[in-house]
C-alpha cells in the first residue's frame, strides 16, 4: 500500500512539459515572465481565474521552477492583511534563487497570491505606523502589535501590483469576489484593471485529465484498466485536484487492479454530498439551454429554495435583456413562489424540489438570448440584514404608512421599492423622485434605497436636485392653498381686532393671551 501522503502535492507539476490544458492561457503566462527576464512589462502583475482545481497556481509554479526563480506564496491559509502581503512584496525584492547564476539573464522572485476572491473588505488602507509595527511585530512599548484578520489587505494588495518590483500572479475561483459584493464593485475593478492582465482559465478536458490520471498510477506502481480511468475522468469533469484526490483513496482501498465498479460505486456515494456555491451555481443556473439543465444546477446551489427564487428574482433584472423575459421570469417565480407554500401548508406533499425546479426554470427558459460573455450575479441588498438602506427609519415609516409588520416590509416592500428607485434600464431611475417625496424620505435615504454611496460626489448632486424637487413639492401642496384662503377666515380675524379695539389696549397693538 503507497505511503500515506498529500497526492496532489506528491504530484504537482514541477515542469511546464507536465501541465496538461490551457495552452492557450500558459503561452500567455510564460510570455509574461518572459518579458520580466528582460525588462518590466506595462502591467506587473497576472490574475488568474477559474475554478478549483484546474491547476492555475500549478502552472505558475512550475513555469517559474523552468525559470529558475524562487516563490514566495500566500494563500487561504495565511494571514493576508496588510502587513503579510507587504511583508511577502519585501522578501521578493530581497529573495534570490540558492541555483542563482549572476551570468545568466535577471531572475526573479515571483509573488504567488492564492485565493485572493477570499481577502474581506473594501479598499480602505491602515496607516504606515500600524502596517510597519505589525510587520515588526512588537510596538515601541515591545507590546505584540498585530493585524487582524484581512485588515488592510484588499488596499495593500493594489499598492502591491501598482508599484511591484517582481512579477505577482494572483488566482483566484470568483472574480467577483476580488471586486467586492458592494455597489461600488465597478470602482475597485477599475482601479485593479490597469495593473494586471486578466487570464481565465477553463476545465481540463477528458483527454488531459486521462493522460494524468495514467502517468499517476504509474508512478504509482497501480494496476487499471482504461474503463476504470474513463469512469474516473467522467465523475471528475475538469477538476485536477479532485481527480488526484480520487485516485488516492481509490488506492487505499484497493487490493488489486482499479476498476470500474470501483469508480462508480465512488463517484454514487460522493455525489449526494455535492454543492455549488452560490454565484458559480447561478452562472451554471442562467447559462442552462434546457429545463433538465437547469433543474439539475438549481438543485446543487447552495441555497435553500425560498432564498434561491429571492437570488433569482434579484439578478433577472439586471441579467436579462429584454423586459418581455423578465416579466415572464416574474410570472414563473410567482408560481414557485405558491408552490413554496406547499411544504407548509400540506404536509403530505413536501414540496421542497418543485420549488427548486421552478425557481430554475424562470432563470433559464424566459431568456431568449443565449449567454457568451461572463455573467456578473450580485447579492441581493434587501438580504443584507445589515445595508445602508434597510434603515429602521425608514422601515418603521414604511410600515406606518403601510399597515404592514416590520418583518414584512424588509422582505416584501423594501426589495421592489429599490427595484424602482435604484438606476435599472429596464425598472428604475434614481433621477425620479416622485415616489420617494410622496413616502415622505429624505434625500439621503433616497440615495439609499438607490443604492447610491452618499460620499461620491454625483451622489451629492442628486441629494440637491432631490431637496430642491422637494421642496417645489411642498410649495406646490402647502403654500399655493394657503394663498387662496378664502375671504372669510380674514373677515374673523379682522371682527376679532375689531373687539380689541374695545380693549384698555392701546390702537394697533395685538394681544396674544
Amino acid at each position: 500500500m503507497p505511503e500515506v501522503s498529500d497526492w496532489t502535492e506528491r504530484h504537482r507539476p514541477t515542469s511546464e512539459r507536465h501541465l496538461e490544458g490551457n495552452e492557450v492561457q500558459r503561452r500567455k503566462i510564460r510570455a509574461w515572465l518572459d518579458d520580466w527576464q528582460n525588462s518590466t512589462p506595462k502591467k506587473k502583475s497576472i490574475l488568474l481565474v477559474g475554478p478549483p482545481g484546474v491547476g492555475k497556481t500549478s502552472v505558475a509554479r512550475a513555469i517559474a521552477q523552468d525559470l529558475g526563480w524562487n516563490v514566495i506564496e500566500l494563500n487561504a491559509s495565511d494571514a493576508r492583511n496588510a502587513a503579510a502581503i507587504r511583508k511577502a512584496a519585501t522578501q521578493g525584492s530581497t529573495h534570490r534563487s540558492l541555483f542563482h547564476d549572476p551570468n545568466a539573464k535577471k531572475q526573479r522572485t515571483l509573488i504567488l497570491l492564492d485565493e485572493v476572491d477570499h481577502i474581506s473588505g473594501g479598499l480602505r488602507a491602515v496607516s504606515q505606523d500600524r502596517i510597519e509595527k505589525a510587520m515588526q511585530g512588537e510596538d515601541d512599548a515591545g507590546r505584540t502589535t498585530t493585524l487582524s484578520g484581512d485588515s488592510g489587505g484588499k488596499a495593500e494588495l493594489l499598492n502591491l501590483v501598482s508599484n511591484t518590483k517582481q512579477p505577482v500572479i494572483l488566482a483566484c475561483n470568483e472574480i467577483m469576489g476580488l471586486w467586492g459584493k458592494s455597489s461600488s464593485w465597478r470602482s475597485t475593478r477599475d482601479r485593479f484593471k490597469p495593473h494586471m492582465e486578466i487570464i481565465t482559465f477553463e476545465r481540463a478536458s477528458n483527454e488531459a485529465l486521462s493522460r494524468i490520471a495514467k502517468r499517476v498510477l504509474r508512478e504509482e506502481s497501480l494496476d487499471f484498466d482504461d474503463a476504470a480511468v474513463q469512469a474516473l475522468v467522467k465523475s471528475n469533469p475538469g477538476d485536477l485536484r479532485a481527480l488526484v484526490r480520487d485516485l488516492q483513496v481509490l488506492s487505499s482501498t484497493a487490493e488489486g487492479a482499479i476498476t470500474k465498479a470501483m469508480v462508480e460505486a465512488q463517484a454514487s456515494s460522493g455525489a449526494r454530498d455535492s454543492t455549488l456555491e452560490v454565484f458559480p451555481g447561478l452562472d451554471a443556473l442562467y447559462r442552462s439551454t434546457s429545463a433538465v439543465e437547469a433543474i439539475k444546477f438549481g438543485r446543487l446551489i447552495d441555497k435553500p429554495p425560498s432564498e434561491l427564487i429571492n437570488w433569482v428574482h434579484w439578478n433577472n433584472a439586471s441579467l436579462f435583456p429584454e423586459k418581455d423575459s423578465i416579466a415572464r421570469a416574474n410570472q414563473t417565480l410567482s408560481v414557485a413562489a405558491r408552490m413554496l407554500m406547499g411544504q407548509y401548508q400540506n404536509t403530505a406533499h413536501r414540496s421542497w424540489y418543485w420549488s427548486g425546479q421552478l425557481a430554475s426554470l424562470s432563470a433559464s427558459i424566459p431568456n431568449k438570448v443565449v449567454f457568451r460573455d461572463r455573467i456578473y450575479s450580485s447579492y441581493p441588498s434587501f438580504l443584507r440584514r445589515q445595508a445602508s438602506w434597510v434603515r429602521p427609519a425608514i422601515v418603521e415609516r414604511l410600515s406606518e404608512f403601510s399597515g404592514s409588520s416590520k418583518a414584512a416590509v424588509r422582505d416584501e416592500m423594501l426589495p421592489l421599492l429599490s427595484a424602482m428607485i435604484k438606476d435599472d434600464p429596464n425598472i428604475g431611475d434614481s433621477n425620479s423622485f416622485d415616489l420617494s417625496i410622496r413616502l415622505g424620505f429624505s434625500a439621503e435615504e433616497h440615495a439609499s434605497m438607490a443604492g447610491l454611496p452618499l460620499s461620491r460626489r454625483s451622489t451629492k448632486d442628486l441629494m440637491k436636485s432631490y431637496n430642491e424637487a422637494l421642496d417645489a413639492y411642498v410649495a406646490a401642496t402647502v403654500l399655493e392653498p394657503l394663498e387662496e384662503l378664502p375671504e372669510e377666515p380674514i373677515t374673523e380675524v379682522q371682527d376679532l381686532d375689531d373687539d380689541r379695539k374695545d380693549d384698555k389696549g392701546s390702537s394697533g397693538q395685538m394681544k396674544l393671551f
